[in-house]
């Protein structure tokens, strides 16, 4: 009987227990609480993973397409089965819905604790709808517009599936003939600060959205200033100049909440930026507070054993982790030897844990935990990429990106109803694959709209004729201009696009000799002879020297890579449906041998003379010092006159704002806008300062006729500049601030700040 009620008595305590069971739900591990705050989740997951999947956390892997035949190549097996053992944190170039879902579906379902991949791509200027480049898109000193283009390009990569863009490039540079000028915003720290923190803000939002992804400042640091212009050069700067002209930018956009920071290739105080303790953890981390990841630029922790700071991968891993640099783009060496580290104990346990949690911190602020897939929606990728309302806002970014360099006998706009008969002569006026550069992320030639078939859609097909001009790699003979010149004598006006092919913009693309070709200077000059206007379009992605071309044309137009509406765009500005405003945001030479030119210079003890030829200084004796174009240079079809400058005191306190305000007028008979620029210098410092700093901007627009008092005011902020050891200092002395419409053409007064 009791072996009875013992059995009777089990039954029932098993039935409860698996009841029990039935009802409460199984303990979910506290990251995957959605619930939980992001700490407590990194915690939670930290205490989970092993040493390998912590390092594989800091490891990105060049991706590429894992589906249809790649599916079976060894190579992509191989990630694939890296991904399933956590050994991958992020993905480079592996885009569109369909490829991130299948990678990601790997490292969810099929690791063992399922944390989520970052994919990367270098969406520069557009992901489909293809933007003008960065440094095009600059000189429209825009910074609304800047910020709603960076939104459409995150938009339209999101869509696909992408997390993460290597952009915006804050790397401040004095030389056009590097190639990557193309990506940046100019000369200047200033404009360049505000561009950098404006792309940052469109890029990421607040990343709690699917609309917006990561942003990257890059290349940090000092890498504009590579020596000659040729990439991947060697870089030597002093800390005055590194804190005063080339960190500003980075500072700003870190600033703006960027998610993460790129090294770059160069060293600076002869250290690698990817093992520059300085740079990375004293300036960044500490004085900034930069809470991200720090990533390498491609193999750039590897390449520390070349520049000969590491003595090999194991060493350059240390060193790279130790300067306090995180993820390794393709080098695989802290995916690799971070382990060994951490047993040999040349790192801690709680170095790694905060590498990773920087990761994995942009993974959950991301959704990725939660929704994995979030960003995996091919209805939505499919109505995004290159819409119609995406190519809109291109299209006046192209507009707004085009600078008019020269404009005599006012032969600009032309009257597109007139009939008026154009020639349109240049190879690259019809060339779709011209048109791009090397930074194009998922777009396609196809898609671009060419000079000739905008000028053909707006000024009728009837009135535009065609004719090479000169070969794809800008040389020309007899029979090409025999053509042209046959073309334009049956015109009422020439326009001739000349320059660079877009092919010839971006990384690896340094070139020695950036004048015009000598085949399309020959073509210029044989034009010019029938005596019809001749207007030059200059497709490049930098700065050229234009000097040769000015006897031969009768207007400029800088026309820089605008991306998928160039031909509308530039369709516009000829027929006037668009005034130009752009200014340039790089001083444009006037010969090769003044590069490095840059209108922000110091005076040295034998300043360059103002006027007459005087001996004894610093100065070219067979041309001139000045640039062709000059910073914050640019015409209208308009004219703006400034009058009437008043400061409200000549002598200020430290703490005390200064209230600058003039009057500019629209005296011509186009409403148009003008970028109204505001510059100090710093008289006598502890310190050499600069003959000018931009300080202020404002774009204004004015009908015909009407004028506008414009107003600044300059703060404690605005008067000070860094020591070498980043300090801000302000200083008592005489200043002069000056307003224009450039860097060169300004009025100015003098003040005083006291103690």
């Amino acid at each position: 009987m009791r072996k009875q009620i013992f059995a009777a008595a089990v039954l029932l305590l098993s039935a409860s227990f698996l009841q029990a069971q039935i009802k409460a739900p199984a303990t979910i591990p506290t990251y995957k609480n959605a619930k939980a705050s992001i700490t407590e989740r990194i915690n939670d997951l930290l205490k989970r993973m092993t040493v390998e999947e912590k390092a594989g956390q800091l490891n990105q892997v060049n991706g590429g397409v894992f589906t249809g035949p790649a599916a079976n190549d060894p190579g992509q097996k191989a990630k694939m089965q890296m991904t399933r053992e956590g050994k991958v944190g992020s993905f480079l170039n592996v885009i569109g819905v369909k490829e991130t879902k299948n990678a990601q579906k790997v490292a969810v379902e099929e690791s063992r604790l399922g944390i989520p991949l970052l994919f990367g791509f270098d969406v520069i200027h557009g992901y489909r709808t293809i933007f003008p480049i960065p440094l095009a898109e600059a000189c429209s000193w825009d910074l609304v517009g800047i910020e709603k283009n960076a939104s459409i390009h995150a938009k339209e990569a999101a869509s696909a599936g992408v997390h993460w863009t290597f952009a915006p490039m804050c790397d401040i540079s004095n030389d056009p003939r590097w190639g990557r000028v193309m990506e940046g915003a100019g000369e200047d720290p200033y404009l360049g600060g505000m561009i950098s923190a404006a792309r940052v803000k469109g890029l990421q939002g607040d990343l709690s959205d699917a609309n917006h992804i990561m942003s990257t400042v890059k290349h940090y640091a000092v890498y504009g200033a590579v020596e000659a212009g040729r990439e991947y050069n060697n870089v030597d700067v002093s800390r005055v100049a590194l804190w005063n002209k080339y960190l500003p930018p980075y500072k700003a956009a870190v600033g703006a909440g960027a998610a993460t920071v790129m090294n770059s290739f160069n060293v600076f105080d002869g250290v690698p930026a990817s093992g520059n303790k300085y740079l990375v953890t004293d300036v960044l981390e500490k004085k900034w507070g930069f809470k991200g990841f720090v990533v390498s630029d491609w193999a750039s922790f590897g390449e520390m054993v070349t520049h000969g700071y590491a003595a090999d991968a194991k060493d350059a891993a240390l060193k790279a982790f130790q300067a306090g640099s995180h993820m390794d783009m393709e080098a695989n060496v802290t995916g690799k030897y971070l382990p060994e580290l951490l047993k040999e104990g040349k790192i801690t346990m709680k170095q790694l844990d905060e590498a990773v949690a920087r990761v994995l911190y942009f993974k959950f602020k991301l959704g990725l935990f939660d929704d994995p897939y979030k960003f995996s929606n091919e209805a939505r990728e499919s109505a995004t990429l290159f819409s119609e309302a995406n190519r809109a806002v291109a299209l006046e970014a192209a507009k707004r990106s085009i600078i008019l360099l020269k404009n005599n006998h006012d032969v600009l706009p032309l009257n597109a109803s007139s009939g008026r008969k154009i020639a349109l002569i240049g190879h690259y006026a019809n060339s779709k694959e011209d048109m791009f550069d090397f930074w194009i992320a998922n777009g396609t030639a196809n898609d671009a709209i060419t000079v000739y078939d905008g000028m053909q859609k707006r000024f009728g097909a009837a009135n535009v004729s065609f004719s090479k001009g000169y070969n794809d790699d800008a040389t020309t003979n007899e029979t090409l201009i025999k053509e042209a010149v046959a073309a334009a004598d049956n015109a009422d006006v020439v326009v001739v696009n000349i320059g660079l092919s877009g092919k010839m913009a971006g990384e690896d693309r340094a070139l020695g000799n950036i004048n015009i070709s000598d085949g399309q200077v020959a073509l210029l000059k044989a034009l010019q002879k029938n005596g019809r206007p001749v207007i030059a379009l200059v497709n490049s992605g930098r700065p050229m020297v234009l000097t040769q071309i000015q006897n031969y044309t009768t207007a400029i137009l800088q026309t820089w890579i605008l991306g998928t509406e160039t031909g509308d765009a530039v369709a516009a500005v000829l027929a006037g449906d668009y005034n130009p405003s752009a200014k340039t945001v790089m001083s444009f030479p006037y010969a090769l041998g003044q590069i490095p030119i840059y209108y922000n210079h110091f005076n040295t003890g034998r300043p360059i003379p103002d006027t007459g030829d005087q001996g004894w200084k610093s100065r070219y004796r067979d041309q001139p010092n000045d640039p062709l174009y000059p910073f914050g240079y640019g015409l209208s079809y308009t004219n703006f006159t400034y009058s009437g400058m008043l400061i409200n005191k000549t002598a200020i306190q430290k703490t005390e704002p200064l209230q600058v305000s003039i009057t500019v007028k629209n005296t011509g008979k186009f409403d148009g806008e003008e970028v109204v620029q505001l510059y100090i210098r710093d008289i006598t410092a502890s310190i050499v300062r600069p003959v000018k700093e931009l300080k202020a901007f404002q774009k204004i627009f004015l009908k015909a006729g009407e004028s506008k008092e414009v107003k600044f005011t300059l703060t404690a902020k605005d008067l000070s500049f860094y020591d070498a050891e980043g300090n801000s200092i302000i200083e008592a002395g005489a200043f002069k601030v000056m307003i224009g419409g450039n860097s060169k053409d300004v009025t100015e007064k003098d003040f005083e700040v006291r103690n």
